[in-house]
């Protein structure tokens, strides 16, 4: 298996994706359904949660009071969950549930 160019960091190993979200619950019901089906289909996808739902200081910009970080081995990996049918299904339900800013980023 040979890794994509755009997947191997400065420093010749495989460089991992990164969910980074910002999240305000709206319904917290159906949002609580949405981050059951999301959490399978992040482990189904190699994703770990580095945090989840904790609250941090925001110095600059709008203030979000719920943040998720998941960690995926590689930024095509975060890429598929996304657009996985398991993690459309989750979306459904998060769709009226929160706003949030969700932006999938590669690490190094």
């Amino acid at each position: 298996l040979v890794p994509n160019p755009s997947e191997v960091n400065t420093r010749g190993g495989n460089m991992a994706g990164y969910w980074v979200v910002k999240v305000r619950v709206t319904n917290a019901e159906s949002y609580g359904k949405y981050a059951k089906l999301a959490a399978a289909a992040v482990a189904d996808h190699g994703g770990r949660f580095i945090v989840r739902g904790q609250p941090s200081v925001t110095k600059e910009g709008e203030d979000f009071p719920r943040n998720v970080v998941v960690e995926f081995p590689s930024h095509d990996q975060a890429l598929a969950c996304y657009d996985s049918p398991a993690y459309k299904e989750a979306l459904e339900f998060a769709e009226d549930a929160a706003e949030r800013i969700f932006s999938i980023v590669n690490g190094d």
